[in-house]
């Protein structure tokens, strides 16, 4: 009776053996985790083309022990992405959704012509962007985003401009593409601009190609 039951534990050792060995053959030829594909969308085609081999420097192996922040900065260093997604796709894709940054304005930077967009970045200039506004001056980027917010929560559409003067004194001034330039005050800036917005209702003055709105609740005319 003993003998038979040291038989069966040989048995079943043997079986348990065989199979964990079997299993372990199997495993070894698995590579958990390897990133095989990564999709770019929410650019234009060559774009998303640039930032997929971008990621790929980064040599990704294993998506269970990816460096989010390097891929962060890898992807923040492209400068026409606003925002992204990365979504882990398991066991082997990586996805990554992109917001493209909107163009606001052309501006001359250390003798070239490049193109500033909402994300605060520069980006060369070989877009289609005829239409966008011009920034003379000095370029600093954080005052041009502040302009562009209060004209944008004012009553005039950002689209109306065709030109934007940057002074040292941290002022602007703005033509319209009407050829209509405004001169805005340093220190009530948006009030000064919804004070010329109203003096443009009036027909009247509809000949009027300078509006100087640099005194406070004044508005000084030049034909």
């Amino acid at each position: 009776m003993h003998q038979r039951k040291s038989k069966k534990v040989l048995i079943y050792f043997f079986l348990l053996f065989l199979v964990g060995s079997i299993n372990n053959i199997e495993l070894n030829n698995v590579n958990f985790g390897k990133i095989t594909d990564i999709t770019i969308t929410g650019l234009e085609d060559n774009n998303n083309l640039v930032l997929l081999k971008e990621i790929k420097k980064l040599n990704l192996r294993n998506i269970f022990s990816i460096n989010e922040k390097e891929i962060i900065n890898q992807i923040n260093s492209n400068n026409v992405v606003e925002e992204f997604r990365v979504f882990k796709r398991y066991p082997s894709s990586l996805d990554v959704n992109v917001e493209k940054t909107k163009f606001l304005a052309r501006v001359n930077y250390q003798g070239k012509i490049f193109i500033l967009g909402s994300n605060g970045k520069l980006s060369s200039n070989n877009f289609s962007n005829s239409q966008l506004p011009f920034i003379f001056g000095q370029i600093n980027i954080a005052e041009f985003l502040n302009i562009k917010k209060i004209v944008d929560q004012s009553k005039f559409s950002y689209d109306e401009i065709k030109n934007l003067y940057f002074f040292s004194s941290k002022r602007w001034d703005l033509k319209l593409k009407n050829d209509v330039l405004i001169k805005l005050s340093k220190n009530h800036t948006k009030e000064s601009l919804e004070l010329a917005f109203e003096f443009l209702q009036n027909n009247d003055f509809r000949d009027i190609k300078i509006i100087d709105t640099r005194v406070k609740n004044q508005i000084i005319v030049h034909d």
